[in-house]
């Protein structure tokens, strides 16, 4: 059974499915490359090497699940991604797969945790904030644990926006009663980015 292809444009004969459009505009028509032995980034432009441009498309490849792809003849979509020219070593990218074009290095997030404020606690309520700042790409993930144990309930996250030196900030917020603030030893606060995760704690009995 063949897949079928997800194509696009008007009038008859062959097409060329959007994402194949798309990844031409990006990449300026450069060859998707194989993973084995596969630098971090790859800078575009003919022949440049590493932070030749301004612009490098980085893409790591310990997380990409890549798969060879179909040989037969024609360009064609792909459940999990795309592919080209037949008898071609190209590879498609599997799903959950994220294409970065960046513009400057990696950089860590700051990450500062605060603890419920004495007004709040006399409310009954607890409110932990985790400010992430000053970190590029502008993507991060947050998870928030209480002495070990994942929490799942409570939390809120506003999603990153850039700040005036085009590094990014975002936070999240974990509502608790004052009892599951007292009740507990530690929290903690896990941002991951770039494949990095870092953790930021707070322990109920050393606040006011």
């Amino acid at each position: 059974m063949r897949p079928r292809s997800g194509l696009v444009g008007p009038g008859p004969g062959p097409r060329l499915p959007w994402a194949l459009l798309l990844l031409g505009l990006v990449v300026g028509a450069q060859d998707l490359w194989t993973p084995t032995a596969a630098p971090q980034s790859r800078a575009l432009g003919p022949g440049g090497p590493v932070g030749s441009s301004r612009f490098n498309l980085r893409i790591p490849w310990h997380r990409l699940p890549l798969q060879p792809g179909p040989q037969e003849a024609g360009p064609r979509c792909w459940p999990h991604g795309f592919w080209s020219e037949s008898q071609s070593r190209w590879y498609i990218f599997g799903s959950g797969t994220q294409l970065s074009v960046t513009g400057q290095p990696v950089v860590a997030p700051l990450v500062t945790l605060f603890p419920p404020s004495s007004e709040e606690l006399k409310a009954n309520k607890a409110t932990l904030v985790c400010l992430i700042s000053d970190f590029y790409p502008g993507t991060v993930t947050v998870a928030w644990k209480a002495d070990g144990a994942t929490i799942t309930q409570g939390m809120d996250f506003t999603q990153p926006s850039k700040q005036s030196n085009n590094k990014y900030m975002a936070s999240s917020f974990l509502s608790l009663s004052r009892g599951q603030w007292t009740s507990h030893s530690r929290f903690i606060c896990q941002v991951t980015h770039e494949g990095k995760t870092m953790e930021k704690s707070v322990a109920p009995a050393h606040c006011p």
